[in-house]
């Protein structure tokens, strides 16, 4: 992970509202995210041969759908899906979302469709935007440029989730004035740590996720300067766009000590459904009982 700033103060500081529970202007509303749901989800093929892997469900929704609950939940409800491998499985998704989610009443005679009852409770507004097959995490962002505009915007990954404030992210990032902010967090603790001597194990013990230091979690807020920085579709946004910026001081970190999870692996979706399937997935905003 590229090297961040974490000094309170920076130049050219912004002067927008710094707090998340008092009234929000247009700022606030207008702040997007980004996900980044395009690529080919090889290190988790067993599910993604026939849908990208956002597509991939716990407990029955689309792990990109409990992204989108995260933030909703802060109030942040307009997306731009950046998409490429199998596309038109998450369109065809959220073309259908409506008429999956409510109770309808469909007349044969003329087609007309009305909601006998409204189920859902998600205010979201999806752009759908087609990003290219092979195109790199940084160009992806760059083809989205025209639909971002000139605003502060949020990004993260399609398969990862956590236990973030989403709304306290953003005001650290104004409050810290720099172009960028990642969320680093703790990488899961896979392995057991063993002391040796000769050829027999003196200690034995569980890794903590505090004992692995921090690393690149997603969760990042832009200002539109970062387009400035991708040079075109094979650029890596983990690359020169955050390395460029942390050499410049413009790249700020908010340390989440939470729950945080990619989904990599089989094992990985199993962990998520299983603490989803709990009833306590620390990501989670449960559905109402009736949605489907």
């Amino acid at each position: 992970m590229p090297p961040c700033a974490t000094a309170s103060r920076a130049p050219g500081r912004r002067d927008e509202p710094t707090g998340v529970r008092a009234p929000r202007g247009q700022w606030y509303a207008d702040v997007k995210t980004v996900i980044l749901a395009g690529g080919l989800g090889t290190r988790i093929s067993e599910e993604t041969e026939n849908r990208p892997k956002p597509m991939v469900e716990v407990g029955g929704k689309p792990i990109l759908w409990h992204l989108l609950n995260i933030y909703s939940a802060a109030g942040f409800d307009e997306f731009v899906i950046a998409l490429g491998y199998k596309q038109e499985v998450v369109k065809e998704y959220f073309r259908a979302f409506w008429a999956h989610n409510n109770d309808l009443a469909i007349d044969l005679a003329t087609g007309a469709v009305e909601a006998v009852r409204e189920n859902h409770a998600e205010r979201w507004k999806v752009h759908l935007i087609d990003t290219g097959i092979s195109t790199m995490t940084g160009g992806r962002i760059k083809r989205l440029r025209d639909v971002i505009g000139r605003e502060t915007f949020m990004c993260t990954y399609g398969d990862g989730l956590a236990s973030i404030d989403v709304a306290e992210l953003v005001a650290f990032h104004r409050r810290e004035g720099r172009i960028a902010t990642l969320t680093a967090v703790r990488p899961p603790a896979r392995f057991g740590a063993l002391h040796v001597e000769g050829t027999q194990v003196r200690t034995f013990q569980e890794k903590s996720q505090t004992s692995e230091g921090w690393i690149n979690g997603g969760f990042f807020v832009f200002e539109p300067e970062l387009f400035e920085r991708i040079e075109g579709d094979h650029t890596l946004l983990e690359h020169e766009p955050l390395a460029g910026l942390a050499r410049d001081g413009q790249l700020s970190c908010y340390l989440h000590d939470g729950f945080w999870q990619p989904m990599d692996t089989l094992r990985d979706k199993r962990l998520l459904e299983e603490l989803w399937l709990s009833g306590a997935a620390p990501w989670a905003h449960r559905p109402a009982a009736n949605a489907r």
